[in-house]
Order: structure tokens, then sequence, then C-alpha cells
């Protein structure tokens, strides 16, 4: 199975004026990403607007994944670098969940991100029995925890029955508790080092990785590829000297970037910086005037 470690970035979707999705300038921030040295790309997830894209063959989703595809391999075959792609797979129905994981398959994504099921707010048995029916897929599978967004969190003793089902590779874990990720640590990874634990904070990146985690799915990154690749990295080789400046350097966007939601915070931060970002779709809509002074200070004060 393969080994998740280091930054990946949650790809924004770009849109533009009139809410159409802006195609060349996806293809353009997926270039950047690579050029910058990021570890692995994450497209389809909570950050790219995903639940407001036309699903149908041939349309949107199915678009943005050719393109981050294409420039995938073309970079892999002439850097010979290995970027590890994992596709947004996530439903509240399971049937759906299992149709995204085999869409996800058929690609040829390394993984699955697969988040608990929302609004339903299913018992622990139908949260495990969810994620052993998309295991059956035979794509490895990153479990999301992210009780803010789904109203349900997944335990750790939940979290490690479902970690004994084949293709489960790690979670990416936004709760929001470093005392939960330890856990996960100790009673999960100890039991299978391979298992990938991912922060989904930008801003717990660093305890995570000092506690022995793998690194970050990270928003912040859509902006700043190459400075969340430094400090997963420096993380990952002990160098927390390093880390630890890189971590303060980046705290002011860390809050920013989830000032006024996401990704309406993070696409404003990029529009700032002349990147491909543009507008959202509804129900999501542009940052508050005072979001803005944020978001603008944080950029300013991080040199980006």
């Amino acid at each position: 199975m393969n080994k998740f470690r280091g930054a990946y970035t949650a790809l924004i979707t770009p849109m533009n004026s009139d809410g159409s999705v802006d195609f060349d300038g996806f293809r353009k921030n997926v270039r950047f990403q690579l050029e910058q040295g990021i570890d692995g790309l994450v497209p389809l997830g909570t950050t790219a607007e995903t639940p407001t894209l036309d699903e149908r063959p041939g349309e949107e989703e199915d678009k943005i994944v050719g393109i981050v595809f294409e420039e995938v391999r073309a970079f892999e075959k002439s850097s010979g670098k290995k970027i590890p792609v994992i596709l947004g797979a996530g439903s509240n129905n399971t049937r759906d969940a299992v149709a995204y994981c085999e869409r996800a398959k058929k690609a040829g994504a390394d993984a699955a991100l697969v988040v608990t099921p929302y609004y339903n707010k299913p018992s622990k048995e139908g949260i495990f029995r969810h994620f052993e029916a998309v295991s059956k897929v035979g794509i490895p599978i990153i479990v999301y925890n992210i009780a803010g967004r789904t109203g349900t969190n997944i335990p750790t003793d939940l979290l490690a029955r479902i970690a004994e089902l084949p293709n489960i590779a790690g979670v990416k874990e936004a709760s929001g508790s470093i005392s939960q990720m330890m856990e996960v640590i100790a009673q999960v990874k100890s039991r299978h080092p391979d298992f990938a634990v991912l922060s989904g904070d930008d801003g717990l990146t660093l305890p995570l990785l000092a506690a022995g985690g793998d690194g970050i799915i990270s928003v912040v990154s859509n902006l700043a590829p190459a400075t969340m690749h430094a400090l997963a990295q420096a993380g990952l080789d002990g160098d927390f000297a390093k880390a630890r400046e890189i971590h303060y350097r980046m705290m002011p966007i860390f809050k920013a970037a989830f000032v006024d939601g996401n990704p309406a915070s993070i696409k404003y931060a990029m529009n700032l910086a002349g990147m491909p970002a543009g507008t959202l779709r509804l129900p999501l809509v542009e940052v508050n005037d005072e979001a803005k002074k944020i978001i603008e200070k944080a950029v300013k004060d991080c040199g980006l």
C-alpha cells in the first residue's frame, strides 16, 4: 500500500466572473503546485467546492480530474518524481461514495478521500459499514474525519476498527484535537506503521509532525506550496528548529485562511497574489470587508 507523507494541496476550483469553472486557471494552479515542489494533490475535496460542481460524465468534475492527471503524468515523466493524487470521493450516500471511489480507481488515483457521512449522522456501526463498502472497491482509502462539517466525530476506537479493513491507508484528521491525533498515532499507527496520519488543519501541522504524524492536506499550500512542503519535510526530517521557524512565520495566514470560511478566504488571498481563483458559487460568497483586512495583513506579514 502506498505511503502518504509530506504536504498535499487541497486544490481550489478557480471560477470565472460568470461562475463558470476557469479550467485554464486550474491548469496553471496545478503546474504551479508541481513546479513549487508539492508532495501530492487532492482535487475534488471540500476546498474545491465539489458539491456545486457538475458531476455528469464529461462535465466539470471529469474535466478537472483529466487536467490533474495530464499535468501530473507529464511532470512525473520529465522529473522522475512520483506525485500522489488523492481524489475526493465522499458522500453521505454510501452507493455514491462507492461510485466515486470506483471513478478514482479508474482514473488512476493513488487513493480516494472519503469523508464521514454527513447530515445523516449514522451510528458507529453505520460509519463502519460505510467505510467497509468503499474499502471493497480496491483503491487505498484516506478516511476524512471532520466533525465540524459532518456533525459526527470518528472516535479513535472506531477508527482503529476501520483501519483493520483492507485498503484503509490513513486518515485526514481534522477533528481540531491534537490529543485525538496523538491517540490515533498511539493506537492505530502503532499497529499499522504504513497508516498515514495527516493533519486537516494547517496550524496543527507542526505539533502533529512532532507527535509522529505524516504531514498535511493543506489549504494554505494553494498559495504557498513550497513553504508548506518545507514545513512538512523539516518535521519529517526531525529538523524542528526549521519547522518551528516556518510555522510561526506562517501563523497569520494559517488563521486568515479560515477567517470567513473555506475556500472563500484562501480564494481572496490567492486573488490578492494574482493567482487564478476568482469567484465562488452559492451558497458560498466572497469574504466580508473585515475578513479582507485580516487576510490582506496576513498575506503581507507572511511575505506572500
